[in-house]
């Protein structure tokens, strides 16, 4: 059987064997509904405390501020809905940016049609949002701002900080979207002025389908789920034990070595980002090249396909993604690329590769030696090569020309 490379740690990553060792018991054994008065519900109550206390301490926050979710886009939907309804007697107006993800910006799609106006704002062509811009657009109506801690799909990181400043500063709430963060960089919610924070399990070896949302206290959001008085009467149904022990045990673990990982990533990521700059001609990184995230490695490879490029890739043993959403149905490229300012023919080449915590020098030596083959291979099929300026009417290049240095 082939010896598979998995580079696809932003998407999902694996269970950590110790999570998932602390997860069995609560499947067989300790079973009981956290809400039942007898012993083996006292049991359970008792893991979802602790779970409560190992997320917490994972995020400067306090137990009673933890909120376990379904995941990362329902915490993201949570917070900007339960924020809009509960504050729309002050105003109606909310800002975020561009490159946030779907479940953020369909969430203020959804809001624009029932009476909220949004502000999207534009990034850099780092992909960063710039503080100044943030201010400038907060009026007497706003009462929330949601700007993403790191960017899902090129890892840039954003100033946070400055930007909860901002907001602290002009009594606007300020969620952050930090389910790529969490386990990569240190994250402490009082540092970083957030009022609220999302995070996903499954981004950093946890089970799927459970999340967190932190709402700081006194912060004051509409119910999410109607029913039972779980999660302090704000998100009715029983809770999903397992799942929450899980998330845990895994955010423990994430943050006990996170300096020692973070660096080992890093070093490995710049091998592969020099690397490819290296051995393939005509590649851009996407992203800021150090403001980013440990393990993140994200380029535009001209002239062909990034979903070429992946099969072709998966064939050799190697998982990645793309910022191609052409499998979706759309043929349009990543909206995080266009907002940086790729034009589509560029944006639809994009490689993402992420590492994870068992990547190893020998997985990114053998990604070195395998895709500078594959890109040749599909640049001489394409008819977006190097050699061709008009293709059907349409340049790759503005003003008919590779430019130097391209």
């Amino acid at each position: 059987m082939m010896n598979r490379i998995y580079l696809d740690n932003a998407a999902t990553t694996a269970v950590a064997p110790a999570v998932l060792e602390a997860m069995l018991p609560y499947f067989t054994e300790v079973y009981g509904n956290p809400s039942s008065i007898h012993a083996t519900g006292r049991t359970a109550h008792k893991a979802v405390d602790q779970a409560r206390r190992q997320v917490a301490a994972a995020i400067g926050a306090q137990p009673q501020e933890i909120y376990f979710t379904a995941g990362g886009s329902e915490s993201d939907n949570w917070a900007i809905k339960g924020t809009a309804f509960a504050r729309q007697s002050k105003g109606n107006h909310i800002i975020t940016s561009a490159i946030e993800h779907h479940a953020v910006l369909h969430t203020c799609a959804w809001l624009e049609k029932h009476g909220f106006e949004v502000t999207y704002l534009p990034v850099d062509a780092f992909g960063r949002v710039d503080p100044a811009d943030v201010e400038k657009a907060i009026t007497d109506k706003t009462i929330l701002i949601s700007i993403m801690a790191a960017n899902n799909e090129i890892g840039t990181l954003q100033p946070i900080r400055e930007i909860g400043a901002i907001a602290r500063a002009h009594k606007v709430l300020f969620h952050t979207d930090a389910v790529q963060a969490v386990g990569a960089i240190p994250l402490d919610v009082n540092e970083l002025n957030v009022d609220m924070l999302s995070m996903s399990g499954h981004k950093f070896h946890g089970p799927k389908g459970i999340g967190v949302l932190y709402i700081r206290k006194g912060v004051r959001i509409d119910t999410l789920i109607h029913g039972g008085a779980q999660e302090r009467g704000l998100r009715a149904g029983t809770e999903n034990l397992p799942g929450i022990v899980g998330i845990g045990k895994a955010i423990e673990l994430a943050t006990a070595n996170l300096a020692e990982n973070a660096a080992r990533m890093t070093a490995l990521r710049d091998k592969l980002i020099d690397g490819i700059l290296e051995r393939i001609p005509d590649v851009r990184v996407n992203g800021h090249r150090t403001e980013r995230l440990p393990n993140n490695c994200n380029v535009s490879i001209r002239y062909i396909e990034g979903e070429a490029m992946l099969l072709r890739l998966d064939l050799a043993g190697i998982a990645g993604s793309s910022g191609s959403a052409c499998t979706s149905g759309s043929l349009d490229p990543s909206h995080v690329l266009l907002a940086i300012g790729l034009p589509h023919e560029i944006a639809h080449g994009s490689l993402r590769l992420t590492l994870g915590t068992d990547t190893t020098e020998q997985d990114i030596d053998a990604v070195l030696d395998t895709l500078p083959g594959i890109v040749s291979d599909l640049r001489a099929m394409s008819v977006l090569n190097e050699h061709t300026t008009t293709v059907s009417g349409f340049c790759p290049y503005p003003g008919g020309r590779k430019p130097a240095g391209a």
